[in-house]
Protein backbone atom coordinates (compact mmCIF):
# COMPACT_ATOMS: atom_id res chain seq x y z
CA UNK A 1 0.00 0.00 0.00
CA UNK A 2 1.17 3.54 -0.67
CA UNK A 3 1.30 6.29 1.94
CA UNK A 4 2.01 10.00 1.64
CA UNK A 5 4.30 11.29 4.39
CA UNK A 6 3.74 15.05 4.64
CA UNK A 7 6.53 16.95 6.38
CA UNK A 8 5.50 20.01 8.43
CA UNK A 9 7.82 22.39 10.21
CA UNK A 10 8.05 26.05 11.15
CA UNK A 11 9.51 28.04 8.27
CA UNK A 12 10.46 30.77 10.75
CA UNK A 13 12.54 28.30 12.79
CA UNK A 14 14.12 26.93 9.60
CA UNK A 15 15.13 30.46 8.54
CA UNK A 16 16.90 30.98 11.90
CA UNK A 17 19.11 27.89 11.47
CA UNK A 18 22.81 28.56 11.09
CA UNK A 19 24.48 27.24 7.91
CA UNK A 20 26.18 24.33 9.71
CA UNK A 21 22.90 23.11 11.21
CA UNK A 22 21.16 23.47 7.84
CA UNK A 23 23.94 21.47 6.14
CA UNK A 24 23.70 18.75 8.82
CA UNK A 25 19.94 18.51 8.36
CA UNK A 26 20.33 18.31 4.57
CA UNK A 27 22.83 15.46 4.97
CA UNK A 28 20.42 13.61 7.29
CA UNK A 29 17.64 13.93 4.71
CA UNK A 30 20.02 12.62 2.04
CA UNK A 31 20.88 9.59 4.19
CA UNK A 32 17.21 8.90 4.96
CA UNK A 33 16.22 9.20 1.31
CA UNK A 34 18.99 6.84 0.20
CA UNK A 35 17.97 4.31 2.86
CA UNK A 36 14.35 4.16 1.69
CA UNK A 37 15.42 4.03 -1.97
CA UNK A 38 17.66 1.05 -1.16
CA UNK A 39 14.94 -0.68 0.88
CA UNK A 40 12.41 -0.31 -1.94
CA UNK A 41 10.00 1.89 0.02
CA UNK A 42 10.65 5.11 -1.94
CA UNK A 43 8.20 6.05 -4.72
CA UNK A 44 8.67 9.84 -4.90
CA UNK A 45 9.58 12.81 -2.76
CA UNK A 46 10.58 16.43 -2.91
CA UNK A 47 11.06 19.52 -0.82
CA UNK A 48 8.75 22.46 -1.46
CA UNK A 49 9.53 26.15 -1.89
CA UNK A 50 8.44 28.31 1.10
CA UNK A 51 4.72 28.86 1.64
CA UNK A 52 5.20 32.50 0.60
CA UNK A 53 5.54 31.23 -2.99
CA UNK A 54 2.19 29.42 -2.86
CA UNK A 55 -0.99 30.46 -4.64
CA UNK A 56 -4.34 29.18 -3.40
CA UNK A 57 -7.04 28.59 -6.03
CA UNK A 58 -10.79 28.59 -5.39
CA UNK A 59 -13.68 28.48 -7.85
CA UNK A 60 -16.81 30.38 -6.80
CA UNK A 61 -19.83 30.86 -9.04
CA UNK A 62 -17.81 29.46 -11.94
CA UNK A 63 -15.00 32.01 -11.54
CA UNK A 64 -11.44 31.24 -10.54
CA UNK A 65 -10.16 33.24 -7.59
CA UNK A 66 -6.51 33.19 -6.58
CA UNK A 67 -4.88 34.29 -3.34
CA UNK A 68 -1.16 34.62 -2.71
CA UNK A 69 0.18 32.36 -0.03
CA UNK A 70 -1.17 29.34 1.78
CA UNK A 71 -4.84 28.77 2.51
CA UNK A 72 -4.53 29.11 6.30
CA UNK A 73 -1.95 30.42 8.70
CA UNK A 74 -0.45 27.71 10.87
CA UNK A 75 2.54 27.33 13.18
CA UNK A 76 3.98 24.68 10.86
CA UNK A 77 4.00 24.75 7.08
CA UNK A 78 4.12 21.91 4.56
CA UNK A 79 7.75 21.72 3.51
CA UNK A 80 7.98 18.49 1.55
CA UNK A 81 6.76 14.95 1.19
CA UNK A 82 7.65 11.35 0.54
CA UNK A 83 5.42 8.89 -1.28
CA UNK A 84 6.32 5.45 0.05
CA UNK A 85 5.29 1.84 -0.38
CA UNK A 86 4.73 0.05 2.93
CA UNK A 87 3.07 -3.25 3.82
CA UNK A 88 0.85 -1.57 6.44
CA UNK A 89 0.27 1.56 8.50
CA UNK A 90 2.71 0.47 11.21
CA UNK A 91 5.54 0.26 8.67
CA UNK A 92 4.58 3.66 7.23
CA UNK A 93 4.58 5.17 10.72
CA UNK A 94 8.02 3.68 11.35
CA UNK A 95 9.33 5.28 8.15
CA UNK A 96 7.76 8.61 9.12
CA UNK A 97 9.43 8.52 12.53
CA UNK A 98 12.83 8.25 10.81
CA UNK A 99 12.34 11.47 8.80
CA UNK A 100 14.72 14.10 10.25
CA UNK A 101 11.96 16.74 10.34
CA UNK A 102 9.95 14.64 12.82
CA UNK A 103 12.33 15.81 15.57
CA UNK A 104 11.40 19.50 15.17
CA UNK A 105 8.08 19.41 13.31
CA UNK A 106 5.52 16.77 12.49
CA UNK A 107 4.87 14.15 9.83
CA UNK A 108 1.33 13.49 8.66
CA UNK A 109 0.86 9.95 7.34
CA UNK A 110 -2.01 9.44 4.88
CA UNK A 111 -2.88 6.31 2.93
CA UNK A 112 -3.29 6.81 -0.81
CA UNK A 113 -6.79 6.09 -2.08
CA UNK A 114 -6.77 3.69 -5.02
CA UNK A 115 -9.60 4.26 -7.51
CA UNK A 116 -10.77 1.24 -9.47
Amino acid sequence: MQYLLLIYRSEADLAKMDPAARQKMSAEYGEFTQSIIQSGHFKAGDALQPSTTATTVRVRDGKMLTTDGPFAETREQLGGYYLVEAKDLDMALGLAARIPGAREGSIEVRPIMIYK
